[in-house]
Formats: structure tokens, C-alpha cells, sequence
């Protein structure tokens, strides 16, 4: 174990992913005992330990935090190299690697209630994960989501990039958030900015998280809570997320909620208005994890 700033406890680890894949991974503490584990899945180009001071603020409302680097990631893409390749298993082996952690939280956390947060395409692997293991979750928050099916068409019809609703630019990722050291640090990040180099299978995810009938594999019980900046690329002023909310709701998925941000670009965890948004999603976590 090691000590990090602000006298943060991390463990890294690894454990074995859906085939066989040596999956990195970190467990983050502090000094009082937690209430709940809150679980991280990242984005795509970018790694776990970015989101070390998220974990500082959910530890200091009693968390204990569990991040994953996802395949072709940080640690677990094994070089810099190699970053972008998610392998054999490809994106839809993401979801069992989430839910075989989840496993293992639950074993060393018994008791604890455990959420899991998932931004970008976390989120979409989340909403995969749901479909078959929303029993093994008291809560889950989408950061940054979207319906990914209906983004796929928007995109493909639409063309350009993320960054054009932005330009003239400063950089080519104004598009993250109006935090410019926020995007400063994600641009001088070695381990952030990559292009995926083999992502098959990603529309099979899609089309099940688009799916009435395995929607209805959610637990009716399971919270939701969804948050969005209104400027975010992905979500089409929020059209797109309120395609999914419906899908949701229609499920019978009871308790959806969510808090919308105007000006907020896609990373709100990382947005000039951050403590607002942690304020509201503690105060999520609070009710539901007690």
C-alpha cells in the first residue's frame, strides 16, 4: 500500500478480467471506516487515477473507492504503446470485467452498500453491466452518457468532430470542459488522448441498451441517477439522454432521476461549477446508499 497526497491510502492491484485478461485496478481509502464503496468505470482515453480527486471528495463523505483501467487503458493496456487496443475480448468484454470487480468488492466489503459510476464510455459500459448485473448494485450514476445508438446515427449523419460545436478552439479538446487546466492536464497526460485502435463489437452493446426487452432485465428497484452538462457533444442538448431516461421509465425502472447543467461541457466531475456537482451527486449517494 502506498500513501498518496492528502494522506489518500491507494492499493493497486490486478485481477482477472472476463477472459483471462490481467486487469489493473485501485482501491482508494482514508482514515475513517467507509459507509459505502462507490466504483469507478473511466472513459474512453483516459485511466482511473484521473479521477484521484473525485475519490478524495466521495472518501471524505465515507466512501471507499474502487477504480478499474479499463482494456487498452493505463496499467492494463501493459504500455504506452499499446493504448487503444482493447484486444481479443474487444469493448463488450468491458461490462464482465466491471461486474467480476464488483464481485470482488463485494467479498472484501461485505455489507457495504456499492455504487457504480460510470462517465462516458463507462457510462455505456454501465448500461450494459445493468442489464445483467443490477443485482449486484444498490446504485448506479451515468457521467457524461448518452442513448448510444441514437448518438451513433447523430454522428454519422451530422460528421465533424466533438470539438466543432467548440470552434474556433483553443485546443482540439475544448470540448471535455470550460476548465482550461482541466484540459491542459488531460492534453499533457502520456496516458490521455489516444484513438482506439480495436474496438469491435460495439454496436452488439448498443443495440442491447437499446433493447425494450433486455431493459426489462433491470431491476425495478434499481436507482438512477443521470448528470449532464447541456453543452455536452454526446447528448444532443440533452435529447439524447432524455431518449434513454424514457427507455428507462418505460422499463419500469422506478426511481430515474437527475441533475442537468447549462454551459457544462462532457466532464462535469472536472467543470468550473465541480463542487456543485459533487455536492448534488453526494447528496444522491446519500439517500441511497443511507
Amino acid at each position: 500500500m502506498t500513501m498518496t497526497r492528502d494522506d489518500l491510502a491507494e492499493r493497486a492491484f490486478i485481477y482477472g478480467g472476463k477472459d483471462g485478461v490481467s486487469v489493473a485496478a485501485y482501491r482508494w481509502s482514508g482514515a475513517e471506516p467507509a459507509r459505502f464503496v462507490v466504483q469507478i468505470a473511466h472513459g474512453m482515453a483516459e485511466h482511473a487515477r484521473r479521477y484521484m480527486p473525485v475519490a478524495r471528495d466521495l472518501i471524505a463523505a465515507g466512501a471507499l473507492v474502487y477504480a478499474n483501467d479499463h482494456r487498452g487503458h493505463g496499467r492494463t493496456a501493459g504500455s504506452v504503446d499499446k493504448l487503444g487496443d482493447f484486444g481479443e475480448g474487444g469493448y463488450d468484454a468491458m461490462p464482465e470485467d466491471m461486474a467480476i470487480l464488483t464481485r470482488q468488492i463485494r467479498t472484501e466489503q461485505p455489507g457495504l452498500p456499492v455504487i457504480l459510476l460510470g462517465h462516458s464510455m463507462g457510462s455505456f459500459a454501465a448500461q450494459v453491466y445493468a442489464l445483467d448485473h443490477s443485482d449486484l448494485i444498490d446504485g448506479l450514476v451515468l457521467s457524461g452518457s448518452t442513448a448510444i445508438d441514437v448518438l451513433a446515427k447523430a454522428r454519422a449523419e451530422a460528421g465533424g468532430t466533438l470539438n466543432t460545436p467548440f470552434e474556433p478552439s483553443r485546443t482540439a479538446y475544448d470540448w471535455l470542459s470550460r476548465d482550461e487546466a482541466a484540459v491542459d492536464a488531460y492534453i499533457a497526460d502520456p496516458y490521455c488522448g489516444f484513438q482506439g485502435r480495436n474496438r469491435p463489437a460495439t454496436q452488439a452493446g448498443a443495440q442491447r441498451a437499446a433493447n425494450p426487452a433486455e431493459l426489462k432485465r433491470i431491476r425495478p428497484d434499481l436507482p438512477i441517477y443521470l448528470f449532464a452538462g447541456d453543452k455536452d457533444p454526446l447528448n444532443g442538448d440533452l435529447a439524447f439522454l432524455h431518449v434513454l431516461i424514457e427507455r428507462y421509465r418505460a422499463a419500469g425502472v422506478k426511481d430515474v432521476t437527475y441533475d442537468f447543467y447549462p454551459g457544462g461541457r462532457h466532464e462535469m466531475l472536472n467543470e468550473t461549477n465541480r463542487d456543485e456537482v459533487i455536492a448534488n451527486l453526494m447528496k444522491w449517494i446519500n439517500r441511497v446508499a443511507g
